[in-house]
């Protein structure tokens, strides 16, 4: 059992590291199994050393995230304590460096984790970045902010936001209205996305002009999209001949970001996922990333992680069954 001592020059710091009732230094505590003490402008850790030490590693980056202005949540802290046990810690001080995108409400939109950075790095630096990763690593929020970024900042002209129209699972039959009331439920995330960074009028402004166009995939083919920012979302959803449709509608001057979760597939036993094919296919071309998130990457609800990483075992298991102990011996005929 050893004592370790962290002096903290702003007491603003202190208090964002804290977090409301010092629920963010129990995160910590419970997790690394140390006891933390405030004594005005020291923090006192105590326990084993090696726990001792990835406890100050911790709260000194959560110290530098507090000095950014930064908001200290759950998911910062949890993520945070994952970096230090991985022994990837300095990553701290280059996540949430670069704003992408400034939202309708003002708010910042940042990469929080080393996975979204990489994945924001990859879209500015190819003209096709393909994102595979499960639900809640910003795969499509993020993309979305890129894509107003680059339209606000004049690189392109046009943002395309497309998806197949793939029930999950379910047989909604036939829906009211025109065309666009018909294919409204399928593309209701982008618009939500959209609706985030531009607010509601200046989007409807925009779908107007034609320079924003949310439509389904089918209503993509025998176009040129030149001048474009085109987000392909839920591609684990397309058939390899959509795909490769899809793929080849790329224009002069525009970026393509493909998005989707290939544990989250809905279409018939017999079809081959395009998100799947395109995976193997494109990994070694150039001006082609392929980003893959991981449950870390989560800046969901705790429990999100917790359930990603539960399936991810499960099918492990339904993949790589115990092998039956046999038995091999002689056996004498009776007579």
């Amino acid at each position: 059992m050893i004592d370790r001592t962290v002096n903290v020059e702003r007491v603003e710091d202190l208090i964002a590291v804290f977090g409301s009732f010092d629920e963010n230094i129990r995160r910590i505590e419970d997790a690394l199994s140390v006891s933390i003490i405030n004594r005005g402008n020291e923090l006192k850790v105590m326990g084993d050393a090696e726990n001792v030490e990835k406890a100050l590693r911790t709260l000194d980056g959560l110290l530098t995230i507090a000095a950014r202005g930064e908001v200290i949540d759950e998911q910062r802290v949890r993520y945070l304590i994952t970096l230090v046990k991985e022994g990837n810690d300095e990553q701290v001080s280059k996540i949430a460096k670069d704003v992408v995108c400034i939202s309708a409400k003002g708010k910042p939109i940042k990469a929080k984790t080393v996975g979204q950075q990489k994945y924001m790095k990859a879209i500015q630096s190819n003209t096709i970045t393909i994102g595979v990763g499960p639900a809640g690593t910003g795969k499509t929020y993020l993309a979305v902010a890129a894509a107003v970024a680059a339209f606000r900042e004049r690189q392109v002209n046009r943002i395309i936001l497309t998806r197949p129209a793939v029930e999950a699972g379910e047989r909604l039959g036939f829906l009211p209205g025109d065309l666009q009331n018909k294919v409204d439920p399928y593309l209701r995330p982008l618009y939500d996305a959209l609706f985030d960074m531009l607010g509601a009028e200046t989007f409807q402004k925009y779908q107007e002009r034609g320079s924003i166009e949310v439509a389904p995939l089918a209503y993509m083919r025998g176009r040129t999209l030149d001048d474009s920012f085109i987000i392909l979302d839920e591609a684990q959803n397309t058939t390899r001949e959509q795909m490769k449709m899809f793929l080849t509608r790329l224009g002069f001057g525009s970026k393509i970001v493909i998005t989707g979760d290939v544990t989250q597939i809905d279409l018939p036993d017999d079809k081959v996922s395009g998100l799947k094919d395109a995976v193997r296919v494109l990994e070694n071309v150039k001006d082609i990333a392929i980003c893959r998130l991981t449950s870390a990457d989560v800046v969901r609800h705790a429990l999100v992680q917790e359930i990603i990483n539960a399936y991810e075992k499960h099918e492990k298991k339904r993949e790589n069954p115990k092998t039956p102990k046999i038995f091999e011996g002689k056996y004498r005929r009776k007579t």
